[in-house]
């Protein structure tokens, strides 16, 4: 039974860029992992692509072949990949069982409406009992215009709704958010997505159209409808920093109800132990306080809580070592030759030596 996430979101928000440090945090707990790469446009990846589409289908050759634009061509590549499900299936199926990461393309018709990339998530789960979460990715610049993450929240929303599987949002670059102008409201107001029509009068200040009873009225049943479902919440992310991207990959096995393999059991390193760590869910910082008021004082504590966990652990396998593998006896003058060093024989060798002076001795 594979587990795997699909990892969604606009152009820009850093799907690329949160496989590559997803595949490289779980080589370092210990978790094999694979990444498929599914955006037709995307020739370049900084991850080690296990199964790549463009080797079935080519965006630049379905624009020239069929004159179709980028988002018509990806529309249609996806279309393909449904079409040759086997050649996705083979692929995957020689992968094993490996933790899987999917790079979508960005296009946020495919998981709004358009129903290719859907049929072929949940062929998978039929055929090959695959178990998914949706990882859907915002760029947390849109904290910085009320219109735009009013508008990042609906498409979580319909997104959610369309692929109809369990569900992660992400606010990613959250360590960027510090450097934006202030926002008119704690982080939690934003990650909780709590009384949009709070953000009333910031709409009508960042556009002076929006200042009638007419756009008023539609805010206000936009804010109403998101608050009906009760569905969108945003989790936040920094993708270099370890303890963010821990603490949202225990989010995402809970999710889908991912539960640590023999690997993961088997390996020590300081973050295999902390997701091991049951207790490390239950460290919930306050978001406001850890990535805007006091960012570089915890930027600086975890770095040096990090140093100091690497340098324990250090001297604990240096000392395991030290224990396991006594030292060698030390090797007199008679058993090292000037050209060719340590002559001393194992004891346990089966061989015996008989040494030159014995022999002439005998003579």
């Amino acid at each position: 039974m594979p587990f795997a996430q699909l990892v969604l979101g606009s152009p820009g928000s850093g799907k690329s860029t949160y496989c590559d440090g997803m595949h490289q945090f779980m080589g370092a707990i210990g978790r094999a992992c694979s990444v498929v790469n599914l955006d037709p446009a995307n020739d370049h990846t900084n991850y080690p692509c296990a199964l790549d589409i463009r080797d079935l289908v080519k965006l630049e050759d379905i624009m020239r072949e069929d004159r179709l634009g980028p988002n018509g061509g990806i529309l249609y590549a996806l279309e393909e990949l449904e079409n040759n499900f086997e050649w996705l299936e083979e692929g995957l199926k020689e992968l094993g069982e490996d933790y899987f990461l999917f790079d979508c393309p960005g296009q946020v018709e495919l998981y709004t409406h358009h129903n290719s990339l859907r049929n072929i998530f949940y062929k998978l789960q039929k055929t090959l009992k695959f178990r998914f979460v949706c990882v859907h990715l915002t760029d947390s610049y849109c904290l910085t215009q009320p219109s735009l993450y009013v508008s990042n929240v609906l498409l979580s929303l319909r997104a959610m709704i369309q692929m109809d599987m369990p569900h992660v949002n992400v606010l990613t670059k959250i360590d960027k958010v510090a450097s934006y102008d202030e926002l008119p409201f704690n982080l939690e107001y934003y990650t909780d997505v709590d009384d949009l029509t709070y953000l009333t009068p910031y709409l009508e200040a960042e556009s002076p159209g929006m200042r009638n009873e007419k756009f008023g009225r539609l805010h206000e049943a936009i804010a109403k409808m998101i608050e009906s479902y009760g569905l969108v919440r945003y989790e936040v992310l920094a993708v270099e920093n370890k303890k963010s991207m821990m603490h949202l990959l225990r989010v995402i096995d809970r999710a889908g109800g991912y539960v640590f393999g023999g690997a993961e059991g088997a390996n020590d390193t300081v973050w295999a132990v902390a997701m091991r760590n049951e207790a490390s869910m239950l460290d919930v910082q306050d978001v406001q306080e850890r990535w805007i008021d006091h960012k570089e004082e915890y930027d600086r504590m975890e770095q040096e809580a990090e140093e100091e966990e690497r340098r324990r652990m250090a001297e604990a396998n240096g000392m395991d070592v030290d224990e396991a593998q006594p030292a060698p006896p030390a090797t007199s003058e008679a058993e090292f030759d000037p050209d060719f060093g340590d002559m001393t024989v194992p004891e346990d060798s089966g061989v015996r030596v008989i040494k030159k002076e014995q022999v002439m001795k005998n003579h």
